[in-house]
Parts: C-alpha cells; sequence; structure tokens
C-alpha cells in the first residue's frame, strides 16, 4: 500500500521503518526541514519502564495545587482559563480509578519496547550513544519512598526487576550523587539511554537509502488532502495530532505539555553516567557520551506555548549543582518542548473511528522515547 505518515518523530520514524520492512510505499510528510525537530529533538533520553507509572493520583493533584502560583514549581499549570484543559482535567481525575491497571500496561509496552530499539539498533547498526547503566530512582521523603514501594509492585507484575537500594548502596551505584538528603532509592539494570535526535537521524537516513521511504517537507492540515495519492494515512504528528484528527471528526484527548532540559557540555569528572530519576521534582538525567549530560524535567500546562523561561530553565541547573557540588555547567544549552500527553496518560495506537483509512499512533506524552518502537510495530500489525 501507499501509505502517508504525518510527523517525522520518533513515532512517525518508528512507524515507518516497520511499515516499510513490510514492503509499504511509505512517505513522510512534516513541516519542518529535518527529522526530529520539535519533542524528539531533546528529551530525557530515557527508555524508561521504571518510569511507567502514569500520573493520575490525588497525591499528584494536592501536590500540584500547593504549587499552582510557583512559577519555578516542577509541575506549573496555567491559570489562564481554557476550556480544552479543564475538560482534560476532568478526564484525568475520572481516571485515577485506572491507574494501576494503565500503569502495568505501560511498563508492560516499555519492557517490550526496550527489546525493540535494540533489535534495531543492532540490524541497523545505528550509533546514539546508548549506554546501558541502568536507572536510579532517587527519594529524598521517607512517604515517596514508600509510595515508591507500592508502585514496585506494579512494576514486579510488568515483569521489571528493580529493587531497593540504601543510601551506601546509592554510593557504589553512582559515586558523584551527593546523597546527605536522600533516604534512599530503587535500581534497575534493564533501563538505558540514548539520543533520541540521533538515533531519528541516522534511522531516517536509513530509510531513505535503504527502504525507499520518501521526505516531504509539508505542512498537513487536514487529513482529506493527505488521502489524495495515499491509500492510507497514519498520524503520528504528537500535539499536531488532535486538530488533524478534528478535520475528519475524530476526537483525540490530547494537550500540550512542556517539558524542559538542559544539555550541560563539558559536565566535568564529578558528574553522573548512571542516570537518574528524582521522583519528588520531576527530573531526569542522561549520559551522552563523555561530554555531555542531559538534565530534563517539569511539566507546564500552558497551552501551545514553546518559550524557554529562564523562571522553568533554573530549577534544572540548581538541581544539578545540589546533587553533584563539583560539576561545571559553565556551558549549558536550554530547550523545552511540547509533549502530547492524553488525560490517562496511555497512548493512542488505533484505526480512526470516523475513516478506514486513517490509523493514529500519537499521544505518549513525557514517554514517546520510551514507547515509540513498540507502539511502531504494534501499528504496523495493525494496518
Amino acid at each position: 500500500m501507499k501509505i502517508k505518515i504525518i510527523g517525522s518523530g520518533i513515532t512517525g520514524i518508528t512507524s515507518a521503518y516497520y511499515l516499510a520492512k513490510n514492503n509499504h510505499q511509505v512517505t513522510i510528510v512534516d513541516e519542518r526541514r529535518y527529522p526530529a525537530m520539535a519533542t524528539s529533538y531533546a528529551n530525557g533520553c530515557q527508555i524508561s519502564a521504571s518510569n511507567s507509572e502514569t500520573w493520575n493520583s490525588w497525591k499528584n493533584i494536592r501536590q500540584a495545587s500547593k504549587w499552582i502560583l510557583k512559577k519555578d514549581a516542577p509541575l506549573l499549570i496555567s491559570l489562564k482559563p481554557d476550556l480544552h484543559k479543564i475538560k482534560w482535567f476532568i478526564k484525568f481525575i475520572n481516571s485515577i480509578s485506572q491507574r494501576k491497571n494503565n500503569t502495568l500496561e505501560t511498563c508492560k509496552m516499555a519492557l517490550n519496547s526496550g527489546m525493540l530499539y535494540k533489535t534495531i539498533a543492532d540490524e541497523e547498526n545505528i550509533e546514539f550513544d546508548m549506554l546501558q547503566k541502568g536507572i536510579l530512582h532517587i527519594y529524598k521523603d521517607i512517604k515517596q519512598l514508600n509510595l515508591a514501594r507500592e508502585t514496585n509492585k506494579i512494576y514486579k507484575l510488568a515483569g521489571l526487576e528493580r529493587w531497593e537500594v540504601n543510601k551506601s548502596e546509592l554510593n557504589n551505584i553512582e559515586p558523584s550523587l551527593a546523597n546527605e538528603n536522600i533516604v534512599g532509592g530503587f535500581y534497575n539494570t534493564t533501563d538505558f539511554t540514548g539520543d533520541i535526535h540521533k538515533f531519528c537521524m541516522e534511522l531516517s537516513n536509513i530509510l531513505e537509502n535503504k527502504y525507499n521511504v520518501q521526505f516531504i517537507k509539508h505542512h498537513a492540515e487536514n487529513i482529506h488532502k493527505e488521502l489524495i495519492n495515499s491509500d492510507l494515512v497514519l498520524v503520528c504528528a504528537g500535539i499536531g495530532s488532535r486538530k488533524l484528527a478534528n478535520s475528519i471528526g475524530d476526537n483525540l484527548p490530547i494537550y500540550p505539555v512542556k517539558g524542559y532540559s538542559i544539555t550541560i557540555n563539558n559536565p566535568g569528572n564529578n558528574s553522573p553516567w548512571v542516570s537518574l530519576l528524582d521522583d519528588e521534582k520531576k527530573i531526569v538525567t542522561a549520559r551522552l557520551g563523555e561530554k555531555r549530560l542531559r538534565i530534563a524535567g517539569t511539566a507546564e500546562f500552558a497551552g501551545y506555548n514553546t518559550d524557554i523561561k529562564w523562571n522553568r530553565v533554573r530549577p534544572l541547573i540548581r538541581w544539578a549543582e545540589t546533587n553533584f557540588p563539583n560539576i561545571n555547567t559553565e556551558d549549558i544549552k536550554p530547550w523545552a518542548g511540547l509533549r502530547p500527553m492524553t488525560p490517562n496518560m496511555m497512548p493512542i495506537i488505533n484505526k480512526s473511528k470516523k475513516n478506514k483509512k486513517v490509523f493514529y499512533n500519537t499521544g505518549h506524552g513525557h514517554l514517546g522515547w520510551t514507547l515509540s518502537a513498540y507502539s511502531a510495530k504494534y501499528i504496523s500489525e495493525l494496518i
């Protein structure tokens, strides 16, 4: 079949890979000149089954209400009236009862996806600064640690092996970490990190040269128009997916949630190599080769705005300097991107309800890098 994919981020690129391998004639359209220039450009770079817990909980809602007037809070919700945002949060609250099942399913998808990424990288000889040192979750509050113990029971049901570590074990795993205020943590060796942008760029070159996938710079506004000269359209457009779906009468409950990152160049010898996740601050780290450290996090519900605000970047720098006192933060590059979040935190991997020639692979939220290999293979099989 002639299949047109809208979106050249990690979801679109991996979907094209599996479809092209199944001998479909694939074209990718995107308004940007190069692949992975939006949300897939500079994210947290973790492929992390251990970060599969959905955000739907009264704990997070209570915490967000305390932060509502703090501009540097880990989770920031704009008070500007927005009907779409209000409807999204109502659905978010209604999904709290599904938290356990959705966390379980997300973890299973993530574990599967991690194995698929390794297979793609091996078969296609892709270099993307992959580092298999696991992920260390740190906790500075005993209540948070106790909640993590409950979540770990769900992860075990999904097949993720993750074990609790004390302060001395934390030091052995990551010696550069200042752990005076840390009460404990969890660690697994299954998860890994890698540069999402490098992966997308390398795979896109392979798609073009080996699998004859065509890339076209084009702004897609209406799915009906994209179906011209195509047998099928697959929407992988991130935050743009909702508007495209509306053009054929589908309603995708996707809201843009801004995340920030800083890339620290030449962080020095006293910086981490093991990937970290601070659950309280919503911050993650990933080592990208010898000379780069990525620190990412925060969540901002403020509409379709990609402005980089210093009061959102500063907490990432402060976190790095607090937890790694001897790190060099002289040379940093800030970035912000919009994650396509659904209210139940589950990706939309399905066919259209309105048009049998349209499929969706979108809404992965903060786990786009983690889940896309799985969702791409799944949607290719569904097609």
